[in-house]
């Protein structure tokens, strides 16, 4: 059986020191803040407090996908060391770089005829994308065979749950996710927007609520009425936040009473700051395996 490296993007959201544990490699996107450009690479280039502090202020993001030599250069050592590729990206409801990463993985297969190299869509984003990963470094870890990870990973991932809710609807408005009739009602009336990925990995509104204490609610009542195996679930349970640790908190505080078997307990992670420049500040995503993700 050849052995194979596990890669991915930035967008996963969970951290550096995560990845260089779980031995994945990752390409990073790129995001512009006032005009001047930086790596998302957890931290390095800019701290995320102080990212999501100059949006506040008013500073104007873009964000930019990976281009094709950059996947080229992230997985050329692997190949050249006589190592296949195992590549999964971020949804392709919400990016297009699921297509650069074909292309580069084309033109590296001409060269390394010998080489596999797979890419994957996650269908999902930012910690529940870097949960993806995870659970591909535990079954890689099983022994699975890269053909083998590849068929597990497209079966399960319709299961990977994921919720969104927001306090600010400023930046989702910026997307385009909600109209300006709503963002000036919704504002006025401090609704909060839950919101889900879909099966198509597209995220998607669910409901709408007034107050942060129900949405917070709301989103806990749905791992508890999703997840795999009801509250004896013991896969994992990742949130993601952008400067939004007291809703983090009490989102926890819920989950803890109805889930005590979560695999490791549940993990928080920063959004980064390329998803984190389409949410915003305020932001809270929690994920989990269960029920399969509905259209």
């Amino acid at each position: 059986m050849s052995e194979y490296i596990i890669s991915c993007e930035s967008t996963a959201d969970l951290s550096d020191e995560h990845f260089r544990e779980r031995g994945v490699v990752y390409a990073s996107f790129s995001f512009t803040l006032d005009g001047e450009s930086y790596k998302d690479d957890y931290g390095k280039s800019m701290d995320i407090h102080e990212f999501y502090d100059r949006m506040r202020k008013g500073s104007m993001t873009s964000t930019s996908q990976i281009p094709v030599p950059e996947y080229e250069e992230l997985w050329r050592p692997a190949l050249e060391a006589g190592k296949d590729v195992y590549h999964l990206t971020l949804s392709t409801g919400i990016s297009g770089t699921y297509n650069s990463a074909c292309i580069a993985a084309e033109e590296l297969r001409a060269e390394f005829p010998d080489r596999k190299i797979f890419v994957t869509d996650s269908l999902t984003a930012s910690s529940g994308f870097g949960m993806l990963v995870d659970i591909a470094c535990d079954k890689r870890d099983e022994g699975l065979s890269i053909e083998e990870l590849d068929k597990y990973i497209t079966a399960i991932r319709g299961k990977n749950n994921a919720w969104f809710f927001t306090d600010d609807l400023t930046y989702l408005f910026r997307g385009g996710r909600v109209s300006r009739t709503a963002f000036v009602l919704g504002t006025a009336l401090k609704v909060c927007p839950l919101l889900r990925v879909d099966a198509n990995g597209k995220l998607v509104p669910a409901a709408k609520l007034r107050g942060t204490r129900k949405v917070i609610e709301a989103c806990a009542a749905r791992m508890i009425e999703r997840a795999e195996g009801g509250e004896e679930y013991d896969g994992y349970c990742y949130i993601s936040h952008s400067e939004a640790d007291e809703e983090v908190e009490a989102l926890k505080e819920i989950l803890v009473k109805h889930f005590p078997n979560i695999k490791g307990g549940i993990k928080v992670f920063n959004i980064g700051t390329v998803i984190g420049s389409h949410t915003g500040p305020g932001t809270v995503a929690l994920f989990f395996m269960g029920k399969d993700k509905e259209g």
